[in-house]
């Protein structure tokens, strides 16, 4: 209850500071989001919940891995695998198989990173986030503006615009286990047609055997001023090249000498992206104001999938093409009418592949129910089609009060295209009774193919909020907002033993909040509580079918609070106190007992961290307090993981206007810890990714220009 009580205390002071600083002005420089609306809006003016991390910030935190910067937002985990590999939680439990990619809605610039129903539950290490101008968050379902995958929340990477000023900055960092960071980042300046442009280069040795990964990650981005309105263009992409290290197995492993061990010495994970995009927004007319976009996207990946017995090897790629329109329009005296179309059309493909067959688990432990052959075990195609349409109303009701409600209607269309044998059978047709395992006797294979087909998808979401201005710098808001996801391709399609077809709906997800938001010159603030019945949530059941039955409810409340104390001195705290609890009861096999009103597991009741800083014209010094509660490791709630505490530094010198020198220390006092903690019920294994040790980071920076 430690966090709790400091977020109760911290917050019930900030409000007393609500009211002291209520006669301020709203800051110089107001804080102005895009992601709620599509448009750049004053945070005061935005209905719901929304974090923003400034560039100030996201230097300042120079994250190796998204989860450095996901702490410094309310009731957001990222919690990290392995190199670059995580698993997303916002205002949810980490989600884990079936069902658990696409909860999300990552994207940048405003553009989806992904295509609609192939999605990847590691996507965040495509998009150049250090590089970021802003990083904006939604916990929870956004508005009627975005679709499906938008179900948890949307975080939205906002790359610099060109032409701010013309600038150059340039680092070099080094730092434990061998790592290396370079970055450019380019400004032409103003004028008619300006660019700008910004690379990143790491490799990390790997704080653990056998593993580490060289890393790329590159945005160009050009803005050409016309007689008629505003052209854009930009080009983003990513390239991974990681040897991985699995989950440590054994109760408390993460607490042994040894835990810095990689029980899976193959393991890899190779990928690629690659973004474009283009914009135009013409000159408003006399009603409308419209706005054009259309991109480009490509994926590609290869990886040892570690973490399932035989190791397969999976290669997926995704090539999609897609528009979106907007146009906005004042219907009556401040009243303001948004209306727009997204679309997009998408090519899938995946393949996977297992050298040796499986017919033990792990290896040499005894036969499995269900073999896993060698050879080809999943090749097909999915294309899909997308078409949305979506229309927001803003209303004043009077100088005080406003209202806002939306309605989005979505339909997706999948074409899947089976390249093997249709069935459970071995690549070659053969039963796993058969030839290769002619002496076990007993069960089918794992893998089921379904035959060709084609699958449709409708979701019709409202939104209704509204916005009371208190004063000039405090406005609560209400919102009630439906959220869905389509289902994914490979849960329709990469599917299990005797199951031929995935028949699941879309998952749904009702939300309710209420919140409160202040900005003041050395105040700003967010306090938000919620409430959220999520149904149809898919998950592998005890036949091994996919099914979409999963019903589960969550609540809580969350902190933001960024306080300048005096003018050297600031407090930065975010925190939340949250329930996730499944509502329904089930066996869904392989041990794993869902029983109604259990903890969901991975699912910390408390996250909060804090940061205090000092900051002179030389420079700055920050203390970064990171906390994550203890949470059940299993559905049953037999097994906890006890949670941590961790400390990390930040020390910034600028001797000269152009240069500066960095450290960062994190893990501070060396805490053994766990980035992940998990009961594989089948085998009742303990297994967890170590938390890293403490490590040591130096970066030198050389800038010209710039405002």
């Amino acid at each position: 209850m430690r966090p709790v009580l400091l977020i109760a205390v911290l917050s019930l002071y900030s409000w007393q500071g609500v009211t002291a600083y209520a006669a301020d002005s709203i800051p110089k420089t107001e804080s102005i989001v895009v992601t709620a609306s599509r448009t750049p809006t004053a945070e005061l003016n935005t209905v719901g919940n929304i974090t923003r991390l400034s560039a100030e910030k996201i230097q300042l935190a120079d994250a190796v891995h998204p989860y450095e910067l996901a702490v410094q937002i309310p009731n957001t985990w990222i919690t990290r695998g392995n190199g670059q590999e995580q698993l997303t939680s916002i205002r949810s439990p980490t989600l884990t198989g079936a069902g658990s990619c696409g909860a999300f809605l990552v994207m940048e610039d405003g553009i989806p990173s992904r295509p609609t129903g192939f999605c990847n539950v590691n996507q965040l290490f495509e998009l150049p986030s250090t590089l970021a101008n802003s990083l904006e968050v939604i916990r929870g379902p956004a508005n009627a503006l975005y679709g499906s995958n938008g179900l948890h929340g949307t975080i939205n990477v906002l790359l610099p615009e060109p032409g701010q000023a013309a600038s150059t900055r340039v680092s070099l960092e080094t730092g434990s286990n061998d790592y290396w960071q370079g970055q450019f980042v380019w400004d032409s300046g103003q004028g008619e047609s300006a660019w700008n442009a910004g690379l990143i280069l790491d490799h990390d040795g790997g704080y653990r055997d056998d593993s580490g990964y060289d890393q790329g990650k590159l945005f160009v981005k050009n803005q050409q001023e016309t007689s008629n309105g505003l052209l854009t263009f930009g080009l983003s992409g990513s390239w991974l090249n990681q040897d991985t290290a699995g989950f440590i197995t054994g109760e408390n492993a993460y607490k042994e000498d040894n835990r810095f061990r990689n029980e899976n010495p193959g393991a890899y994970r190779d990928a690629y992206s690659l973004r474009l995009s283009a914009g135009w927004m013409p000159d408003p007319g006399p009603v409308w104001a419209p706005e054009y976009k259309i991109y480009l996207r490509n994926s590609d990946m290869d990886f040892r999938m570690h973490f399932l017995p035989g190791q397969p090897r999976e290669q997926n790629n995704q090539t999609s093409i897609g528009g979106m329109f907007l146009s906005r329009r004042n219907i009556w005296e401040n009243t303001l009418l948004t209306i727009g179309i997204d679309t997009e059309i998408t090519t899938g493909h995946l393949d996977q592949y297992q050298k040796d067959p499986t017919v033990s688990d792990p290896p040499g432990n005894g036969w499995v129910e269900n073999p896993r052959p060698s050879g080809q075990q999943y090749n097909y195609d999915a294309d899909s089609y997308l078409l949305a349409g979506y229309a927001n109303l803003q209303v004043p009701i009077t100088s005080r009060w406003e209202l806002q409600a939306g309605l989005r209607a979505e339909f997706l269309h999948y074409n899947y295209d089976n390249k093997m044998i249709n069935g459970n059978t071995d690549a070659n047709g053969n039963d796993c009774l058969d030839t290769p395992f002619p002496s076990i006797g007993g069960g089918k294979c794992l893998y089921q193919r379904p035959a060709d087909r084609t699958d449709n998808f409708s979701n019709l979401a409202p939104n209704i909020g509204a916005l009371y201005r208190f004063n000039a710098s405090t406005v609560g808001f209400a919102n009630a907002v439906r959220g869905f996801r389509a289902p994914q391709a490979t849960e329709l399609y990469r599917l299990q033993k005797d199951q031929t077809s995935a028949d699941i709906n879309s998952v749904k997800l009702d939300s309710i909040e209420t919140g409160i938001r202040h900005q003041s010159e050395r105040l700003q603030l967010e306090m938000v509580t919620f409430y959220m019945k999520k149904s149809n949530f898919i998950f592998r059941d005890s036949d091994g079918f996919n099914v979409d039955d999963g019903k589960s409810k969550h609540y809580g409340i969350e902190a933001n609070i960024d306080w300048r104390i005096t003018d050297p001195m600031y407090l930065s705290l975010v925190g939340s106190y949250t329930k996730h609890k499944y509502d329904f009861s089930r066996d869904a096999g392989l041990g794993e007992i869902i029983t109604k009103g259990n903890e969901i597991d991975a699912a910390p009741k408390a996250l909060a961290s804090a940061r205090l800083g000092y900051e002179v014209d030389f420079g700055l010094a920050e203390l970064e307090w990171v906390y994550s509660d203890a949470y059940f490791m299993d559905a049953a709630n037999t097994a906890r993981y006890d949670g941590h505490d961790l400390l990390n530094l930040r020390l910034v010198a600028t001797p000269t206007d152009n240069w500066s020198v960095a450290l960062r220390i994190t893990n501070l006092t060396d805490k053994k810890y766990a980035d992940r903690a998990d009961l594989f019920s089948t085998t009742n294994e303990y297994r967890y990714f170590p938390g890293h040790e403490r490590e040591a980071y130096l970066q030198i920076s050389w800038k010209t220009g710039g405002q």
